[in-house]
């Protein structure tokens, strides 16, 4: 069956850590390992109910600074740093761009509150898909089979005319599971040739 739609994840692959320096600087001054930041920023029980919108994205912040032991000033110093090394990938977003109107083009994203605001603002991805899903507006988070079927549905199309592609083999799987075709990023140039490949495999006009 042709392929219709094509989803992007978006952390970690159309916007990475590029330069992880800033937050290594704050790793080494605060004695955290190597990642330890990013686990405490993502990995918290209270991050996993900001993804669902079960908790406001200033819940993860102060639960971060009551953790490192920051005040005020200290803690907005290191939310910018955090952030300071993620760029945008433009060739990904470019890409994106290219598919539609052909494809019907979506981002399907495990977010806090607040996400779809910097995709537009900062980001102009409302520019480039159809469809932004965000985990914490839906109430529920990649790999639940029902973000899909969502994500599906204001697409209006099948499991079977839809290729996903996500940075986490979990969120593969779970696609694939529905029926999907799903690509495992590890980095751009190998995401992107299979893409195309997947779209040359099973075109629209076949």
């Amino acid at each position: 069956m042709a392929i219709r739609a094509v989803i992007f994840d978006f952390g970690s692959v159309l916007v990475r850590l590029e330069d992880p320096g800033p937050r290594r600087a704050w790793e080494k001054r605060l004695g955290l390992p190597e990642g330890g930041l990013a686990e405490l920023v993502f990995g918290s029980e209270v991050a996993a109910r900001a993804s669902v919108g079960q908790a406001p994205d200033s819940a993860v912040w102060d639960h971060v600074a009551r953790v490192l032991g920051l005040d005020e000033a200290q803690l907005a110093q290191l939310y910018a740093d955090f952030w300071a090394g993620d760029h945008l990938d433009t060739a990904l977003v470019a890409f994106l761009r290219s598919l539609r109107p052909r494809y019907k083009t979506a981002i399907l994203s495990n977010a806090q509150y607040g996400a779809r605001d910097a995709f537009m603002d900062v980001y102009g991805l409302h520019h480039v898909v159809d469809l932004m899903v965000i985990s914490a507006e839906e109430g529920v988070a990649k790999p639940d089979p029902l973000i899909y079927r969502r994500t599906l549905e204001r697409l209006d199309v099948q499991p079977t005319e839809a290729l996903f592609v996500d940075d986490r083999l979990e969120n593969v799987a779970a696609a694939r599971a529905l029926g999907m075709r799903a690509v495992h990023f590890s980095d751009p140039e190998t995401a992107l040739a299979q893409v195309r490949e997947i779209l040359a495999e099973a075109p629209l006009d076949a």
